[in-house]
């Protein structure tokens, strides 16, 4: 059995997680980016034995259109899957659903999935410090019985029920484009890992906010610190959030 991690994860929180549910499963854990705009995903099938981890950050209570479109290119061939949905403490709403109908369509036998907290990805202050030793340790056990289950034999009959809704809810417009500022060399490192190559290559400071998916990758991996999204409407989006992100949330798991 080969264990596979497929993963959309911007600014690296998503992959944490996954880290942890792997742990105890070794370290040849084979890892395919969907945040890799030059990944051939075409190119990869699994087989009937194998164990993938498919994760994405919930945006929005959504999956993100672009990590559902790479996944799709993906032959599962009736591969174990573990679905992973990673939120900022406020609710995952149609994340998991939406995750399991794409890798069933692709597919992959779901046998288990989680929802787990990471700390937010613009407001930083929700959920600050996770995914922390207490979450740790709870994944790491959670993913030793996943692999007990599948060790042990998956009824083939059982459809695994998670929460969400069909249709899914509406997916959001807009959101925070982050803008280089005077510390920007141009070096051009933020073109490169753009997940929806919405940076100018030639000109790394032009940003295209119809293709900008708001995942903040450019500003976790810019060297210089100089992309950053504008600090009032970071503000308010802290103050309407601030009534439902406050108290911590439970990571939620289902085998």
């Amino acid at each position: 059995m080969k264990i596979y991690k497929i993963v959309f994860s911007p600014t690296g929180g998503t992959e944490k997680d996954v880290d942890f549910l792997t742990a105890k499963a070794g370290s040849d854990v084979n890892k395919v980016d969907l945040a890799d705009p030059n990944c051939d995903f075409k190119a990869l099938n699994l087989g009937c034995e194998d164990l993938a981890f498919i994760a994405v950050p919930s945006y929005g209570g959504r999956v993100p259109a672009l990590a559902t479109e790479r996944l799709s290119q993906i032959e599962g061939n009736n591969a174990y899957c573990v679905l992973v949905c990673v939120y900022g403490n406020r609710a995952y709403e149609d994340t998991l659903v939406e995750l399991k109908d794409a890798a069933e369509k692709s597919g992959f036998r779901v046998v288990s999935a989680v929802a787990a907290v990471a700390e937010h990805s613009i407001v930083r202050q929700y959920a600050a410090g996770r995914t922390d030793s207490k979450d740790e340790a709870e994944l790491n056990s959670f993913g030793e019985k996943i692999l007990e289950k599948i060790k042990s034999g998956v009824d083939e009959k059982t459809d695994l029920e998670i929460p969400g809704n069909r249709p899914y809810k509406k997916s959001g417009k807009g959101g925070l484009v982050p803008k280089a500022d005077s510390k920007c060399n141009g070096c051009g490192l933020c073109a490169e890992k753009c997940p929806s190559q919405a940076i100018s290559r030639d000109d790394p400071k032009s940003t295209d906010g119809e293709k900008c998916i708001h995942c903040m990758r450019c500003v976790s991996v810019c060297p210089q610190s100089a992309r950053k999204v504008n600090k009032a409407a970071v503000s308010a989006v802290a103050l309407a959030l601030k009534l439902v992100c406050s108290d911590r949330k439970n990571n939620e798991l289902f085998i």
